[in-house]
């Protein structure tokens, strides 16, 4: 079911939500992916008795591309804490956030914020997929010069594009169907078929690298002072990820957990979605246990 929130700017964001449980979850997409990158897991987890809010975040897929072009990584966590503030007023306690890499990091600022200023915790439980504080910047690079290669030029078929995913992907087998695909692309006046995100999410006035140099204390301090139930999912082979960054992770936030996900890069649920949701649903089980009535439901 579709349904509409607004973010911290009044800004249009698209969800879809399933599944009616006590307990909610809200996933966070990484940049330049859309709310349907998330289809899988989220029946995963409805059938385990959740309410799974999986939504397109500001710029991306069916949420409003904002007008003044402002897509800093502060305002995707303020909007972050905007949608998990509507989803717990009727459904208390606050939903449990599973992002990834930018969603990661929104979440995780979010977290930060709220224990600074001394506000409750928009989220009761954190997962974290594939995201730490300091990444490997070449990593980094890497993903950002694959969004950027063809945010202008598009393509001219669905066909094309998913020729360039299959080259950056070539780990990856080729979906038989490029419905999934088709959901990340628009058709322009032109005929040209380009990406499902605002081009100034990466180029614009105020990019999500803004600020980069405050960003990665800013999240180590959040990271120090996580007081929620936290994982960190990791590709087995991510390129930005590495085992010491992860193991820094949890040096920084005693009580937090890992789970590696063998032969998964960055972008673990798209690359073993079935062992990726094993591994969240194995600790949600024993963090937040939904009553067996509600999973039967």
């Amino acid at each position: 079911m579709s349904k509409l929130f607004t973010g911290a700017a009044g800004n249009r964001l698209v969800a879809n939500e399933i599944g009616h449980g006590p307990r909610s979850a809200l996933l966070l997409h990484g940049g330049g992916q859309t709310r349907h990158a998330w289809a899988k897991t989220a029946h995963r987890l409805a059938d385990a008795g959740w309410r799974v809010v999986a939504v397109d975040q500001r710029g991306h897929g069916d949420s409003a591309w904002v007008a003044d072009g402002s897509y800093t990584l502060a305002e995707y966590a303020a909007d972050a804490a905007a949608v998990a503030s509507a989803i717990a007023a009727p459904h208390e306690p606050a939903p449990v956030a599973v992002g990834a890499s930018l969603g990661g990091i929104a979440a995780l600022l979010a977290l930060g914020q709220a224990r600074g200023e001394g506000r409750a915790p928009p989220f009761s439980g954190l997962i974290l997929v594939d995201v730490v504080p300091k990444m490997d910047p070449r990593g980094v690079e890497h993903v950002q010069g694959f969004m950027r290669a063809r945010a202008a030029e598009g393509f001219g078929s669905v066909e094309e594009a998913a020729d360039a995913v299959a080259a950056y992907l070539p780990h990856r087998p080729r979906p038989r169907s490029l419905d999934g695909l088709r959901k990340n692309l628009r058709l322009h006046a032109d005929g040209r078929w380009r990406w499902h995100w605002d081009p100034r999410f990466l180029d614009g006035p105020r990019p999500v690298d803004s600020g980069r140099q405050q960003v990665e204390p800013a999240l180590e301090r959040a990271v120090r002072s996580l007081f929620v139930p936290t994982l960190l999912v990791r590709g087995g082979a991510s390129e930005l990820v590495s085992r010491a960054a992860a193991e820094a992770f949890l040096a920084m936030a005693p009580g937090s957990e890992l789970a590696d996900v063998a032969e998964a890069r960055h972008m673990v649920a798209g690359d073993r979605n079935d062992a990726f949701a094993d591994a969240i649903l194995a600790f949600l089980a024993r963090r937040f246990p939904v009553p067996r009535e509600a999973a039967a439901e």
